[in-house]
């Protein structure tokens, strides 16, 4: 029988009504804004499902808002998040997406535009209890949750990147807990996801970035 915490029976720390709806989202949006690195000024939220149906009456928007500028899922800013993203000069808007029903009921994509300029989109989704799984990164299909330390690689599919990256945490003493690669095609873009129990050293990332296979590396902390 699987162990069953009293922090699973009674959800999570939060602000707002739902584990599901503001708590989940929330750290959807906080997950996305640290694999941009921050500093985003311009965000489309796109909801599906139950969350396209409930966003507002349930805080989602509000959450979600939050998340993107970097509060927790229990930082009372969250109540006020409309008008800190607005004192921010923080470009927001949610669009409701109810034609694609092949898809989990508590979804959101996440279009992003950092400070720098950089682009990215993150799918999440909310699988309740507070708990989060990120299924797509710039339309490649991956899968984490952010509890444990993560170091994502962007890199060519290419031979001896994998043990690159390995090496470059074997190095720091990170111990690895999972690693999982994904791509488009044989060749061709690829993440490479690792997760640790350990916090990561911020130098790895520009340690693995010595291998001109690899095109950029987010650090995500829980």
């Amino acid at each position: 029988m699987s162990f069953i915490s009293v922090f699973d029976v009674l959800g999570p720390v939060m602000i707002g009504p739902s584990s599901s709806h503001t708590a989940g989202t929330a750290q959807i949006a906080f997950l996305a804004q640290k694999m941009i690195g921050g500093n985003v000024k311009k965000v489309e939220f796109i909801l599906y499902g139950s969350f396209a149906r409930t966003y507002q009456g349930h805080g989602t928007d509000r959450a979600l808002l939050g998340g993107i500028m970097g509060f927790s899922t229990d930082d009372t800013r969250i109540c006020d998040s409309f008008r800190i993203a607005q004192e921010r000069g923080l470009e927001f808007s949610f669009q409701i997406d109810e034609k694609d029903t092949d898809i989990y009921p508590n979804t959101v994509d996440i279009r992003m535009i950092s400070s720098e300029g950089r682009e990215m989109s993150v799918r999440g989704e909310s699988l309740g209890g507070g708990k989060v799984r990120i299924v797509r990164i710039n339309q490649v299909k991956v899968d984490f949750t952010g509890e444990y330390s993560a170091v994502i690689v962007i890199h060519w599919d290419k031979p001896g990147v994998a043990a690159h990256i390995t090496k470059c945490l074997s190095d720091s003493n990170v111990n690895i807990a999972f690693m999982r690669l994904f791509r488009e095609a044989k060749g061709h873009i690829a993440y490479t996801i690792v997760e640790s129990d350990d916090h990561l050293p911020w130098n790895i990332a520009e340690k693995i970035r010595e291998n001109s296979f690899v095109s950029d590396v987010m650090i995500v902390q829980p």
